[in-house]
């Protein structure tokens, strides 16, 4: 009663025209994952098995001045760009998320990866997730500009975040924690429910490009299965508050080194942040006689869960690895800040650990 002649015809092919887009955008985004995967192990490899490798594996002179010629090269890249490009990464991702009328600076892509390259691969102690982040929405935005008419105006920065998750799930090798790194993240308090179909394909797709040529090895493999009791749920607290007021004041030194480095020459920031890094690599090998003050920080958790290490041996270890990540953020550095925070977080679950003379070495630290 009241239909329009013709009607039922141009529902279903509405309905088919729907279901053709979303199987293209979903496509789409599984390609976006495989791209973002290339580009994530290749970046990986280069910063950390080639460049890393080399600085960790070289004299003590120069494991201490390495750093400081890792940062002069990504200053002189960010300046290549006029006007110069920030050293901001998943920062740059989260802004354009939420500008409606944002865009990524595709230009600026290749020079800051190339930064990010230098900054780590001198062994600069930041992470690899911000560069994998800014790297898998740089590719996402990419393809979606050039095939913007298959999304609608709402879908605008889908294959930005659908890009960001792949570049989280390939560099932890966590698709799961991809897709909740990059949905999560922009709200804060809620997830970003629409585009969470294609960010779990690119995701998926990701990580499996990826470990088709990393490998499948954890990171930090965890092995075990330890009973827990009263006072292991009472140390958790406590790990919980400290890691909470740490991150804190983490926060306002970050912020601090951020505002003072703008005030000074390039140069200058650079020689700095040079010589403050050159005295954490000596300090380090004072402390271990291992380069543990340098790169991402893995080496340095490996170490610290050895159950003959002392607590102030971790305390210090702890406060090397900060003073080294706020000397690269005040010189210019490229990288990313989370991996950090994981490291002093383990480190300091450690440390409550041996206060409470707990048997395993891995339940507090995760």
């Amino acid at each position: 009663r009241g239909r329009t002649p013709g009607r039922p015809r141009l529902d279903r092919d509405r309905l088919a025209a729907l279901t053709r887009r979303s199987r293209e955008v979903l496509l789409l985004a599984g390609l976006t994952g495989v791209l973002t995967g290339l580009v994530v192990a290749g970046f990986e490899k280069l910063t950390a098995e080639v460049l890393l490798h080399r600085v960790l594996t070289a004299p003590l002179w120069v494991q201490a001045t390495v750093p400081a010629v890792g940062l002069l090269a990504a200053t002189g890249l960010l300046h290549l760009l006029r006007p110069p490009a920030t050293a901001s990464t998943s920062d740059e991702y989260i802004r354009v998320f939420h500008d409606p009328a944002g865009r990524l600076d595709l230009r600026a892509a290749p020079v800051k990866v190339a930064a990010a390259v230098a900054t780590l691969g001198s062994g600069g102690p930041l992470g690899y997730e911000g560069p994998a982040i800014y790297a898998g929405a740089a590719v996402g935005s990419a393809l979606q500009r050039r095939l913007r008419g298959l999304f609608t105006v709402e879908e605008s920065k889908l294959l930005l975040v659908a890009g960001a998750a792949a570049g989280v799930a390939a560099i932890f090798k966590a698709p799961v924690t991809g897709l909740v790194f990059a949905l999560e993240v922009p709200y804060q308090e809620d997830l970003a429910r629409r585009m969470l179909l294609p960010a779990a394909i690119s995701s998926a797709a990701s990580y499996v490009t990826f470990a088709a040529i990393a490998g499948t090895e954890p990171i930090l493999p965890v092995a075990g299965d330890p009973p827990f009791d009263l006072v292991d749920l009472g140390g958790a607290a406590v790990i919980g508050l400290l890691a909470g007021a740490l991150a804190r004041l983490f926060i306002a030194v970050i912020r601090a080194a951020k505002a003072r480095s703008v005030t000074l020459h390039p140069l200058l920031r650079v020689a700095v942040a040079g010589v403050v890094l050159a005295g954490t690599v000596l300090a380090g090998h004072a402390l271990a006689e291992e380069p543990l003050a340098l790169g991402p920080g893995y080496d340095a958790l490996r170490w610290a869960l050895d159950p003959d290490r002392t607590l102030l041996a971790i305390v210090a270890l702890g406060t090397l690895r900060v003073v080294g990540a706020v000397a690269v953020v005040g010189g210019g550095g490229t990288g990313g800040l989370f991996i950090p925070l994981v490291i002093q977080g383990a480190l300091v679950g450690r440390a409550v650990g041996d206060l409470f003379d707990l048997e395993t070495t891995t339940l507090f630290p995760v």
